[in-house]
């Protein structure tokens, strides 16, 4: 089974991914990861070859779950995947949960792949604007192609239901 999950910043993309993986027994790509060469001193970005060679040798697995924000060069992803997941948030929850998020990482309960700092949180705000603005619509267009996949919810738990519903019927 292939999946594809993306949304904005704070959607709930990973948390989502990583529960369908291990419930499904599924590998489980970041798209991030792809983009990133995780570095102690700070991430280093992967040139555009590196990052495209890195989701093609994802997407050669039988089984996977692709998740992230990234657009176009992912399209791959999107027309492989079995199911596609798009978690459509209201912009206030997901503020709410970037702002959570934020506190648990500076507290030191939570974990991320980047130093949570100030000016960190700024560019999640930023993005997710930008997200609301630029990307989703792109998005819900791309996903017009493919309706008898495209899952479009307003939260990961009617995301899942409705998953295991079209598994169980398919």
């Amino acid at each position: 089974m292939k999946i594809y999950i993306t949304g904005s910043v704070g959607s709930g993309k990973t948390t989502l991914a990583k529960r369908l993986a291990a419930e499904l027994g599924l590998l489980h790509f970041e798209t991030d990861n792809f983009v990133w060469k995780r570095a102690p001193g700070g991430d280093i970005r992967n040139s555009e070859k590196q990052r495209n060679a890195h989701l093609a040798e994802a997407l050669m697995q039988p089984d996977w779950i692709v998740e992230g924000v990234h657009i176009d060069w992912t399209d791959a992803a999107i027309d492989q995947a079995d199911w596609i997941i798009f978690l459509d948030l209201p912009l206030k929850e997901r503020k709410r949960r970037i702002i959570k998020r934020f506190f648990k990482q500076i507290a030191g309960v939570e974990s991320a792949n980047y130093e949570p700092k100030f000016k960190m949180l700024q560019k999640m705000f930023t993005w997710n604007r930008y997200y609301e603005d630029k990307m989703k619509p792109v998005f819900l267009k791309k996903f017009q192609a493919y309706p008898e996949k495209a899952i479009i919810s307003k939260s990961s738990e009617a995301a899942s239901r409705i998953l295991f519903e079209k598994i169980k019927s398919s």
